[in-house]
């Protein structure tokens, strides 16, 4: 079970930055990168993390964006993937590219 969950977690990620991509009205969606997606065991439920390039409030308006667009988004992405029934969709901010770079700042201060 789990094999099948990680392949429909990895088709989902790559749907999902497609439709993302190609087919949103807004602007700033394209701008979006998924970076993990996480399913629950019965598929029902899809956390996605996302990160986006800009300071706090274009993150918070993304994150707004992302929450009105989320029922094209599972419908377009029902019309892409073959599942029984499309997972609701979830947005998480992906705050773990921030820490890297944050630790990577630590360690080169101490360089110096």
């Amino acid at each position: 079970m789990a094999y099948k969950v990680e392949r429909v977690e990895k088709i989902i990620k790559r749907e999902l930055a497609n439709i993302l991509f190609d087919s949103t009205n807004n602007n700033k969606l394209k701008f979006v990168s998924i970076t993990k997606v996480s399913l629950t065991n019965d598929l029902s439920i899809a956390t996605i993390y996302y990160t986006v390039l800009g300071n706090s409030g274009e993150i918070e308006s993304t994150k707004e964006d992302l929450e009105k667009a989320k029922g094209y988004l599972r419908s377009s992405l029902a019309k892409r993937i073959d599942l029984r029934k499309t997972p609701e969709l979830r947005f998480k901010y992906d705050t773990s590219l921030e820490y890297g770079n944050h630790i990577s700042e630590i360690i080169e201060s101490f360089k110096k």
